[in-house]
């Protein structure tokens, strides 16, 4: 193929432009947010990137099994805590501090994952309004043309614009009706 091999090639058509582009926007979106983070969040973020990674299990079996070791007196080690009291106490107040971690690393996966939505929703309602536009264009066309498909009641009904706040609408009331319910 005189495009190399990939389709849609020519001015305008190269699909793994298009991508290539995307991809780079991105990826520089993400180190632009990444820049405006606060402080105090990219430190919270590298806690519980580490906190849920396998060095610190391992580490944590080292540290505890050390500390367990030497107080039951299997290593040549003064017993520093022998009743596990010093051990509980760190293991609580590291839990804590992990967990609040945890959540603040969910918190912003969440609000990530908020605006993703909101974005595919707007990308989906504008595919939608295209796709719709298009139908009523080549139904057109096939009506100049005389296609008896063309007036076809499942056509008549794919022309219509979708109006999200109906569909969300009758989303919400088939879920308060419960499963089973027809509108």
């Amino acid at each position: 193929m005189a495009d190399g091999g990939r389709r849609g090639g020519g001015a305008g058509g190269d699909l793994a432009g298009v991508l290539e582009r995307n991809i780079e926007n991105l990826l520089a979106r993400r180190r632009e947010e990444g820049r405006r983070q606060r402080r105090s969040d990219r430190v919270a973020e590298a806690i519980g990137h580490f906190a849920g990674s396998m060095t610190f299990v391992y580490l944590h079996v080292l540290l505890f099994g050390g500390w367990v070791l030497a107080n039951v007196g299997v290593l040549a080690l003064p017993r520093f805590d022998p009743d596990f009291v010093k051990l509980a106490t760190f293991a609580s107040v590291e839990a804590i501090f992990i967990a609040t971690f945890v959540l603040v690393m969910q918190n912003r996966m969440a609000r990530d994952a908020d605006r993703r939505a909101d974005l595919d929703l707007q990308v989906s309602l504008l595919a939608e309004h295209e796709v719709t536009r298009l139908i009523r264009l080549v139904a057109a066309i096939a009506e100049r043309m005389g296609i008896e498909e063309s007036r076809s009641a499942e056509v008549a009904e794919l022309e219509r614009d979708v109006d999200p706040e109906r569909v969300l609408d009758r989303i919400e009331k088939a879920e308060q009706d419960g499963p089973g319910s027809q509108a």
